[in-house]
């Protein structure tokens, strides 16, 4: 077996003696990588050290990136108001920054930000040549006018909102719903609104009516009759729906005081939640006391994931019986929205007015620019970015012995107003931070890196791409498309779909790499052993680099009788780079003892480098 070693970064190139494509499909791929070298390649991965804190992540990763190096760091002048709190913030406390990205880890990084696409190799050529001083702008705005960026950010919602199986058809529906909002960059309020309020006789036709389908609490597995609201667990339900808006749009998680008190309870963790009562929970949840869930029935059975929605229950029970929580404890039972205490207006419907006092209060601007902040930027100027205490978000003033919870309180601010001011516009937000210098500094950082830099920005923070952007890299660089089923269509990637889906290989591929199976809120991936060695042998992988059915590693190979440009075009479509000189000698030299092998090889190799795998 021939290996090939690409030293300058300290990982393994392996060159199989066999050809892929003469593999057993089923078997593992056989690789006589030492078990030292395997773990100096993956180490990134599944280091114990703080595996998931960003900036010891980062420092981890980076050394095995290569490419262009940026330029020393230098003072960025600010671009915006971003780039004022953040590099101000930088200059005040003495602390030096990265230097700004190259032109094509720019590309690749807002690519998979905006779009989880990783650029073509075209793609790549035209933006690194081109002079136009104005071209990242004019990169970020033609993204957020893609399709792509449409099918990113409603997968993103369908796995915020958990959308799966208890939707019934309405899942495929709500996911239609979801694009047609991104596509015209309807206001995030009107959104949150919407499914707030939304009434249906049926929610496999009202798309915004799905949230509180997915939400409901089964109380028993048959029905007495076809008005048996206990087939839904109606107290239950509006429990549940009242703790996810509150996460989602608010930020706050209000699941303790669901149960108890949060005195006595909450003094260590949480300020403001420790002042907060379950009575006033169940205010808050009492703007849904009128909401009724019915379950179809036919014949008898209920018809699964189809729901009436409608506001004809009597009101919100204080004493009434619960199949997930401590007895509820009594109280008043009139509405009362927990961050303010205000009532619905006489005659309004109240879950409208839950809708339009939430939307209105400051706190869901706050919440809703930190979440899609800590998408772009790494993690939220408020982390976790649904545990905000209220209670520590002005400096001014805190309480005895706490700190301000926000790392920039003043950039909060000015985010959330931007966003009201123009009228909730996700597109706006996104430009507004991606334009920023702060989010275009490179991952590389000049010096000796400090953790307490990270709470700065002071560079940019790697990630590990999600199941879906890793499966759909794999098959833009490999060229060889997956293959979905999505209603009557066949789709070839997996962030155009509605959920997940797949079976054998792939779907444990997809597991591995941290897709949200939806029962339970998304979660940050955890590093495992499991997960190199999959992109080392799953068929996901090796039956993709095989220089057959239309692969890229067939193409190139029929296109170009110059190995030099094999090379070349393999590297800009897989890794977004050209190859430095050593890694194209020792790719050439692959080529020139079997071409085909060395190709597929090649192409093997160049899926499972660090720098594939994540974004930076």
């Amino acid at each position: 077996m021939n290996r090939f070693v690409a030293a300058s970064i300290g990982l393994t190139l392996w060159a199989a003696g066999l050809t892929i494509a003469e593999q057993p499909r089923k078997k593992l791929r056989e690789e006589s990588m030492p078990s030292s070298r395997f773990a100096e390649a993956h180490a990134p991965l599944f280091q114990s050290a703080t595996p998931n804190h960003p900036g010891a992540l980062t420092e981890r990763v980076v050394p095995a990136l290569k490419g262009a190096l940026p330029g020393s760091g230098v003072s960025c002048p600010p671009r915006n108001f971003v780039d004022s709190h953040i590099f101000g913030k930088m200059q005040r406390d003495g602390v030096s920054h990265a230097p700004m990205a190259s032109d094509a880890e720019f590309l690749r990084r807002l690519k998979l930000d905006l779009t989880g696409r990783i650029p073509s190799a075209e793609e790549v050529q035209a933006f690194v040549s081109s002079t136009d001083p104005a071209k990242r702008d004019r990169l970020i705005d033609q993204l957020l006018e893609s399709e792509a960026y449409v099918e990113k950010w409603a997968y993103f919602f369908m796995d915020v909102f958990r959308a799966n199986g208890k939707m019934g058809r309405g899942q495929n529906l709500f996911h239609y719903w979801m694009k047609e909002n991104l596509r015209v960059d309807r206001p995030y309020d009107e959104v949150a609104r919407s499914i707030m309020a939304a009434s249906a006789k049926s929610n496999h036709v009202v798309a915004a009516s799905n949230v509180i389908a997915r939400e409901h609490v089964q109380g028993k597995p048959q029905p007495d009759d076809g008005n048996d609201l206990g087939m839904v667990q109606q107290l239950d339900t509006h429990d549940e729906l009242a703790t996810l808006y509150a996460k989602t749009f608010l930020g706050v998680n209000l699941s303790c005081v669901s149960c108890h008190d949060g005195a006595g309870h909450l003094e260590k963790v949480n300020v403001w939640l420790s002042g907060k009562t379950r009575s006033e929970f169940f205010q808050n949840a009492a703007f849904l006391g009128r909401s009724r869930y019915l379950m179809y029935w036919e014949n008898g059975k209920p018809q699964s994931g189809e729901f009436l929605i409608d506001d004809h229950n009597p009101g919100y029970d204080t004493e009434g019986p619960s199949m997930l929580r401590v007895p509820r404890s009594g109280g008043a039972s009139n509405p009362a929205f927990i961050l303010t205490g205000e009532q619905p207006k006489p005659g309004r419907e109240p879950r409208e007015e839950l809708g339009r006092l939430l939307t209105a209060h400051p706190q869901f601007a706050r919440a809703s620019v930190n979440l899609f902040w800590a998408r772009l930027m790494g993690f939220g100027i408020v982390e976790p970015y649904d545990e905000f205490d209220l209670a520590r978000l002005d400096p001014r003033r805190l309480p005895p012995g706490w700190d301000a919870q926000p790392s920039h309180p003043e950039l909060l601010e000015e985010l959330a107003a931007d966003f009201r001011k123009n009228r909730y516009s996700l597109r706006q937000l996104f430009r507004t931070v991606c334009r920023s210098n702060a989010y275009q500094l490179s991952a590389r950082f000049d010096g000796e890196w400090k953790d307490a830099y990270t709470k700065y920005y002071a560079r940019k923070f790697v990630r590990l791409l999600s199941a879906e952007e890793l499966h759909d890299a794999i098959v833009i660089a490999t060229g060889r498309p997956g293959s979905f089923k999505y209603g009557g269509d066949k789709v070839d990637l997996a962030m155009k779909l509605s959920g997940p889906s797949g079976s054998g290989d792939l779907k444990h591929f997809m597991q591995t790499f941290g897709q949200s199976n939806r029962n339970n809120p998304p979660k940050p991936l955890a590093p495992s052993p499991l997960q190199p060695l999959l992109l080392m042998q799953s068929p996901v992988v090796t039956e993709r680099v095989a220089g057959e059915k239309e692969s890229r590693v067939q193409r190139l190979l029929a296109a170009h009788s110059d190995n030099s440009k094999v090379v070349d075009e393999m590297f800009l479509a897989t890794l977004s780079r050209a190859p430095s000189s050593e890694e194209k000698q020792i790719a050439l030299d692959a080529l020139g003892q079997d071409r085909q092998a060395g190709a597929q090889n090649l192409q093997w190799a160049l899926l499972n480098l660090v720098e594939f795998f994540f974004n930076y």
